[in-house]
This record gives structure tokens, sequence and C-alpha cells, in this order.
């Protein structure tokens, strides 16, 4: 297997120290003043076996976005021995102009830098484009101790069950800062009608104490391994607002095929502290909400595999079920009178039933109508050489920049770390975007003939992958 990692980085507006404002798109974004947890991910993975290349897609709020690509980049280039590719705006409006080209306009909600799934579809389609087998999502808050990671993370993928099915998707594990697994929510008074943390417990409880590989009902998307064949079939859905992950193992159902939990698979979630609580479970509200509404829309539609609640038990069966907004109202009031952020959770109480239920009700079967579009793309896209110049060329311009910048002397050659291929015989170049937009004619920059990185991973034997698996 040759696995791309792809490191999904958020970044926001300088702030004062301690001032940060809750974000209505990421749960923890970076102030560009801030140090954040990217270069100690990173880090971490130099000791990883078998790592090839690194594709970090960097989203920003607060109108940053190109400030906040040349951070990561200097980020980036503190590690030249690592194959990195960093995907800022520049390389977006590249995809989208590609996109363009090939009849697929119009993509921008769904595959970009705005919103969990829409960069997750965009680190695929990347992937996709530089001819990668599979993918692995790490956050960027997240470190890696394990040197055998990636090979435990393409253990079994690609590989048939002994009901010859193939395993085309996988989830590991997390550590927390106190060295477990288990969620750390609190099983108080005000937690009464969401017992959410339990039933989460619950269910890794048993799953940690069965083989190796089982059906999963859980997705750690900070630790999730991928097929091609599962990802140019199916995206993530742009209109979730969190919990794309577990979101993600939905999707897959209803299109008849799993994700498997590896529990030999892990890593350390190491997040900043959470100081507006309140406010990710507003988020959290019309996650559910959406949830519920666009799984009763699926049951009317033939072609997909009906989901029941039954079948996710322990978790997260209970959140899928009629009577989610009675709950989500009873536990934001109970939570208003005893947890910090008051405000957002009375807010929170009157948005279950009024703003979250409309938001689900408008967009509930729109991803429904962009799996007719992905599977096309995906398949028009697929090694495309002159996506794949364009994209490499761009994000190389930008680490020469960085570089450049950071030392005095002139830098005298790209870093070693992407690489691209000629355009397609008679195909008109695609251009650098921030080069062009001053009005100066796109020049055809020649990228150095530096060859993609090609991991080899092993996924392991059949007949132990089976012994190693629940029947």
């Amino acid at each position: 297997m040759n696995p791309a990692v792809i490191i999904p980085t958020f970044h926001t507006a300088p702030t004062k120290r301690g001032a940060s404002k809750p974000s209505n798109l990421y749960d923890h974004p970076t102030p560009l003043n801030e140090q954040g947890t990217l270069g100690r991910c990173l880090n971490s993975l130099q000791q990883v076996r078998g790592l090839g290349q690194v594709i970090i897609l960097v989203a920003a709020e607060g109108g940053v976005e190109d400030e906040a690509a040349k951070k990561v980049q200097n980020i980036a280039n503190q590690f030249p021995q690592m194959h990195t590719l960093v995907i800022g705006r520049a390389e977006a409006e590249i995809v989208q102009q590609r996109l363009d080209q090939l009849g697929f306009g119009g993509q921008q909600e769904a595959i970009g830098l705005t919103g969990y799934s829409a960069i997750r579809n965009l680190g695929l389609v990347v992937a996709q484009v530089l001819g990668f087998d599979s993918v692995v999502f790490i956050d960027d808050d997240e470190t890696i101790e394990d040197e055998a990671f990636l090979e435990k993370a393409m253990y079994g993928l690609g590989k048939l069950t002994k009901k010859g099915i193939p395993i085309l998707a996988k989830s590991g594990f997390y550590f927390n800062d106190e060295g477990t697994y288990y969620s750390k929510s609190q099983n108080r008074w005000y937690n009464h009608f969401w017992q959410q943390g339990r039933a989460f417990n619950n269910w890794i409880s048993k799953a940690m104490s069965g083989p190796r590989l089982s059906r999963s009902n859980h997705v750690c998307g900070g630790c999730l391994a991928l097929h091609r064949e599962t990802y140019r079939r199916l995206s993530f859905d742009p209109w979730i607002l969190r919990g794309e992950d577990l979101d993600y193992l939905l999707n897959l159902r209803m299109y008849g095929s799993d994700i498997w939990f590896d529990n030999q698979w892990s890593l350390t979630h190491r997040p900043p502290r959470d100081r507006h609580e309140g406010h990710r479970f507003y988020r959290d509200i019309f996650r559910w909400v959406y949830e519920y509404y666009k799984i009763e829309f699926s049951r009317a539609q033939i072609d997909l595999l009906q989901i029941k609640p039954s079948s996710l038990m322990p978790y997260p069966g209970p959140f899928l079920e009629p009577g989610i907004t009675k709950r989500i109202k009873r536990t934001a009031f109970l939570r208003s009178l005893a947890r910090p952020d008051k405000k957002r959770y009375r807010e929170g109480a009157k948005a279950a039933a009024g703003e979250a239920t409309e938001y689900a009700q408008e967009h509930c079967m729109k991803y429904f109508e962009f799996q007719y579009v992905w599977p096309e793309a995906m398949n028009r896209l697929e090694s495309d050489q002159l996506l794949s110049e364009a994209l490499v060329r761009s994000a190389m311009l930008r680490a020469q920049d960085v570089a450049a910048a950071s030392v005095p002397a002139p830098v005298a050659a790209a870093p070693a770390t992407v690489a691209s291929s000629a355009p397609a015989g008679g195909a008109t170049p695609m251009c650098h975007p921030e080069r062009s937009a001053a009005g100066a004619e796109p020049k055809d920059i020649p990228a150095p003939p530096v060859p993609l990185p090609h991991a080899d991973i092993d996924p392991g034997m059949t007949t132990q992958i089976r012994l190693d698996m629940e029947d």
C-alpha cells in the first residue's frame, strides 16, 4: 500500500492571549500569533516507518488564508527530510479551476477549505490526483508514539473478510491526556438525558476486549484509514457541521459498505483546553438533528440501505432515535444551570426546535444529490497529470518563497518534498492564482524532476487477518 497522510490544520486571525472567540466552523482554530500544535504533530511523525507523502490542508477564517498558508509552510519547512505538500487557498482554487474545465463547476461548498467535510473531500481529491491508493487522516493536535503507526493503519486494508467482503475503511482510537481511551464526559445530573460518554465507553470496552478487527460503530476522524476504492466512491457530507467522521460511517452503511475498528492502532490526542463548551454543544445540536433527518430522508430512497438505530447500540444509536430534540432541549437547559457558557446553552435549548430543525430539513437531501457527482468527478481526476503538475508547482513556489524570506541568502532549489509530472500533451498549463492575480501572463514554470515519494507497506497476510477478525 502507498498511503498519503492527510493533516487538516485550522487557523484564525491573531487574538489577544486568553481572549479567543468561539469559531462558527471549527472547535479550536489556532490564532496566527500562537504556535499551535502542528509542529509537534509533524515532529512525532518523523519516526514513523514507511512515511511517504504528507498532505497538509490549511483552513483559515477571518480573512487570513494566505498568511495561514505561509505560516504552515514555514512549519513544514522545518522538516526538510519529510515529504510535505501544503494545500492552501491557491491550490484549492486550482482544483476548482480544473473541476470547471471537466464540467464539475460550482463545487466550492463541497470540495474546498471551509468546513470539516469539504476540507476532507479536498484532501481526498488531492490524493486521487497524485495517484495514491489509500489515505490516513490524522489531526494536527495529535502525536504518534508508535513507529509502526502506518503499518498498523494499513493492516487488512484491501483484504477480504471470511465472507468475502473487502476491508476498505478502518478506524483506530486515541488515548487522551489522562492516558485512557475512555470518554471523560461526566455522569452528572445535568447529563441525565445525554449519556453520550457512558454510551461510548460501553461500546469501546467491548471493542477493545474483542478481536483486533471488528465492525465499528464509531469513527475517530483523527485516526482513519481509507482505501481508494472507498473514497473514490463516497465523499464526506459537506452539510453536516461537525461529526463528519461518524457521519461517514453512516454513509458507508447506506451505500452498502462499512468501517472496521482496529484495537491495536492508536495515537495520542492533545487538544487545547476547551474554553467554549456551550458553543460546541450548540453546534452538536445541529449535528445530531441533521443526522436524524438525514437518516429519515434516506429511508425513502430505494437505492440506499436503511440505517436503524438498533444496529448502532450502545453508541451512537440512542442519539439517532425519535425524540432527540426533546432530549437536547432538556440537556441544554440543565447544563445552563450548572456549566460555564450558560448563555450558549440557553440558546441551544431554543435552537433544537428552531434553527437546527430548519437547517436539517433544508439540507438533509443535498448529500445524496452530491453523491451523483462525486464518483464521476473522482474518476475523471484520477492521476490527472495537468492538475497534479499545477498543484505541485504552486505548492513548491510557496515553499521557495517562504524559505527565501526566512534566510538572508536566496534559495537555490526547491525543497525535495513534492514533485510534478509534465502536463498532458496539448493541454493549457494551469497557472498559480497568486502569480496571475496582478494581471501578469501565466508562465509555465518547470518543476524539478523529483518523484513523489512512494511507500510500500504490506497490509498483512489474509489468513492472519481473518484470525484477527470477528465472525
